[in-house]
């Protein structure tokens, strides 16, 4: 039985995906190293980390409305570049301004482009069928890209020296883009396929509109309803506890208690490993189970995790770090394709893009959390209370997920030469979401 050609194309997404994430998650092991080196504070490092988590949200509804317009395979194989530029520069530098300029605005405008937007647009369009197992998949290749990269990184940051792990990264950029080029394919009718699941193939026009200006358009539309801000506020304490504080800051806390820092890089990525379980496990379960329930209970859970974490660092791995690890792995980012599915579930056609502003909110809450903790650290000499109110905020965010309405899908705004990749159900799609749900 010959191979569906959608699993090519998410094929090579996971492998753009996987680099995106470590691509991102380099700054982590960088901060010891450049705090030796340059004397720099933990704050001012964060400084840059924060401008890189903020673009690589607030780019990703951009994006999304660009692979619209121009198509995913140039978007994919711009932002790869954009990030080898970003990486490759840093090694010129001697001054932290041109460290939030190389890996805050360069790195995060291009990691930004290949967001989980990305994701919500390729199985939009390739699949029907398989469309929650392949989003967890997808969403899983960013904890498989943090598992590859970031022992290498740590391990070539404390050897060679961190100059040589940016241009590892650089490198790695570089070799993803012609992968893209020659196998990413935008629509399935351009390779005169279906969508997996699908049973017609047709080739929408690019949409008449800017994309900068449908992006914007999308946003108005949504921020008139209840479930956007819900998603929003909820999606932005998720950045909050994971990307903003855990991805920055577990590896320095770890070492402020005296573990070496390969070793805390070498748990960090233990996290992905579980979480690729998790996330593809969430992503099975949101095509048979109320997504809001989902997030409700996996907010819940990290928050509890959360605040027993201060009380288990210490300088060697003991068992009940390992239990966190693996209970906090599970968990990471499993709230993505639950919140992948509410998206399409109520905005319709424009849940992509949708997806693309609540995931600006996750990254603004990560750079929140990114500086917060690194000044908490800073005045305080600790990171204690930066746990502690994430696990609080975590609580809120279930409460705020179980309060999303479960009525029935309210269809997203038509604009001109937009679609949802493959029809579903043959919903209308031209109505405007329901203020009342």
């Amino acid at each position: 039985m010959k191979l569906h050609r959608a699993w090519l194309v998410a094929g090579v997404a996971f492998v753009a995906i996987i680099g995106a994430a470590g691509f991102r998650a380099t700054p982590g092991v960088l901060i010891t190293p450049l705090e030796e080196e340059f004397g720099w504070s933990t704050g001012e490092i964060s400084l840059a980390v924060s401008v890189n988590l903020v673009l690589y949200g607030l780019t990703a509804p951009f994006a999304a409305a660009l692979m619209d317009r121009f198509g995913m395979r140039r978007v994919v194989s711009a932002a790869l570049t954009l990030v080898a530029l970003g990486s490759g520069l840093t090694v010129f530098m001697g001054a932290s301004w041109q460290l939030v300029l190389c890996w805050g605005l360069l790195v995060g405008l291009g990691t930004g482009s290949m967001a989980l937007v990305f994701v919500a647009t390729v199985t939009d369009r390739w699949f029907v069928r398989h469309r929650g197992i392949v989003t967890g998949i997808l969403t899983a290749a960013g904890a498989t890209g943090q598992l590859v990269f970031l022992p290498l990184l740590a391990w070539l940051a404390e050897g060679p020296g961190w100059r040589i792990a940016s241009l590892t990264v650089t490198g790695a950029a570089l070799l993803v883009v012609p992968l893209v080029w020659v196998f990413l394919r935008d629509h399935p009718a351009d390779v005169g396929t279906t969508a997996l699941g699908a049973t017609t193939s047709f080739r929408p026009e690019p949409p008449k509109v800017n994309a900068a200006v449908r992006a914007l358009t999308v946003l108005r539309s949504a921020a008139g309803t209840r479930p956007f801000w819900f998603l929003a506020g909820g999606f932005a304490i998720c950045g909050a506890s994971t990307n903003g504080l855990v991805g920055t800051h577990f590896i320095p806390a770890a070492h402020d208690h005296g573990m070496p820092q390969a070793t805390a890089a070498g748990l960090l990525a233990l996290v992905g490993i579980f979480d690729v379980v998790g996330t593809v496990a969430s992503g099975w379960l949101s095509d048979k189970v109320d997504p809001k329930v989902l997030l409700g209970v996996y907010y819940a859970l990290r928050g509890l995790s959360l605040m027993v974490l201060p009380g288990l660092f210490a300088a060697t791995t003991e068992p009940s770090m390992l239990l966190f690890i693996i209970f906090y792995g599970l968990d990471w980012v499993a709230t993505v394709p639950p919140t992948v599915a509410l998206c399409r579930k109520i905005y319709g056609s424009d849940g992509a893009v949708v997806f693309g502003w609540v995931f600006a909110s996750h990254q603004v809450g990560a750079a929140v959390a990114a500086v917060g903790a690194g000044l908490t650290r800073d005045h305080m000499g600790a990171y204690d209370l930066a746990w502690y109110v994430a696990g609080a905020l975590c609580l809120l965010a279930a409460g705020m997920s179980v309060a999303i309405s479960s009525r029935s899908p309210q269809p997203g705004i038509r604009h001109a030469g937009t679609h949802d990749g493959a029809p579903a159900g043959g919903q209308d799609r031209t109505r405007r979401p329901s203020r009342a749900s």
